[in-house]
């Protein structure tokens, strides 16, 4: 099924990785999901230290948050990823793996160096919204 989700990108601004702004139908069911932590199925923080491994962790549990919600990843209308680090590097390293996770569904985001995160060892949280077609929209054929 197609999403109902739409990226929106301006020639009159820079060129990004990202889509500057993304739109769904009044008639969708926006789906806020919690930050998607980098957490092993016991609890324990995933690879401590290791930033690209924490973002891999965190798109594995957004993955799994979205399926519950009867979404996928190109339903994704916005995130937010939180990188505890004041290094630039740090930030790309979690982003690259994010952005490729995301594949051509380039959606609009905001990457942020935070201070701390809630769990020990934490450095990666991905905080998403995601939009789906309505019921009634999907059988009438609406997009």
């Amino acid at each position: 099924m197609s999403s109902a989700v739409q990226l929106i990108r301006s020639t009159d601004l820079a060129a990004a990785p990202y889509a500057y702004a993304a739109t769904a139908p009044a008639t969708s069911r926006l789906i806020f999901l919690a930050g998607a932590c980098p957490l092993e199925d016991d609890g324990t923080t995933t690879a401590p230290g290791d930033y690209a491994a924490q973002a891999a962790r965190c798109i594995e549990t957004l993955q799994a948050a979205l399926r519950a919600s009867g979404a996928a990843m190109t339903d994704v209308i916005s995130t937010r990823v939180l990188v505890a680090s004041t290094r630039q590097a740090d930030l790309v390293t979690a982003w690259d793996v994010i952005h490729s996770a995301f594949g051509s569904h380039d959606v609009p985001s905001t990457l942020l160096g935070v201070t701390v995160l809630g769990y020990d060892h934490q450095l990666v949280e991905i905080e998403a919204v995601a939009a789906v077609a309505d019921v009634t929209d999907v059988a009438e054929g609406v997009r």
